[in-house]
């Protein structure tokens, strides 16, 4: 008997961090994103009660938005977030136990890395994409020169100090998305603020 395939969870243009962001206020900006077309939103787990944030927008969206976590430390943190409906991981680092435990609940690893080491030992442990972190620090021209070495079918991000000015820039070096965090979205912007913010974010980060 064939099975169907699985599903492409491939991250794909502007993910949208909401760092910070309240259980309370998520889903209204979860609907604002959406309204604009961001379709990856990512709750860092230093943010307040993080899980529960990760669990509404799993129960509202989760059809049709790709629901992540950010700041995933430890194979707890993987099991927690899984628990709570998250599909896609996300961290500043690599730690090889957190990528494998992703991997064996079923969701999609993006670790932080900064050199190319860090990148194909991460790739070794079952990465599915490299969050370039952070992004400022390393900037276009390093994405571009590991967009030569790392497997095409690798997809690369941008992640830390990105937004309007540079988008364009890391999208045409190779980037397949890019988290954007404080410039699209921080505690107190109004939900019709975000939206307009979103709109302007994909138009520059181009069509799909």
């Amino acid at each position: 008997m064939n099975q169907a395939p699985a599903p492409d969870l491939t991250p794909r243009g502007v993910i949208a961090i909401l760092r910070g962001v309240a259980p309370d206020e998520v889903l209204a900006v979860a609907q604002a994103l959406l309204g604009a077309g961001i379709e990856v939103i990512e709750v860092p787990m230093n943010s307040p009660r993080p899980l529960d944030s990760i669990a509404r927008l799993a129960s509202a969206h989760g059809g049709r938005a790709l629901i992540g976590a950010g700041t995933v430390l430890t194979p707890q943190d993987v099991d927690a977030v899984a628990d709570a409906g998250a599909r896609l991981v996300l961290a500043p680092n690599f730690d090889a136990a957190v990528v494998r435990r992703a991997k064996a609940r079923g969701l999609w690893a993006m670790p932080g890395v900064a050199t190319p080491s860090e990148g194909f030992a991460a790739l070794a442990a079952g990465a599915d994409g490299l969050k370039l972190f952070p992004g400022e620090m390393l900037g276009p021209p390093v994405l571009k020169a590991w967009r030569a070495v790392f497997p095409r079918d690798v997809p690369l991000y941008a992640v830390g100090g990105v937004g309007l000015d540079n988008l364009a820039t890391y999208r045409a070096a190779g980037a397949v998305g890019a988290g954007v965090g404080s410039s699209l979205y921080s505690p107190g912007v109004a939900p019709a603020e975000i939206e307009s913010r979103a709109r302007a974010l994909l138009a520059a980060w181009g069509p799909a």
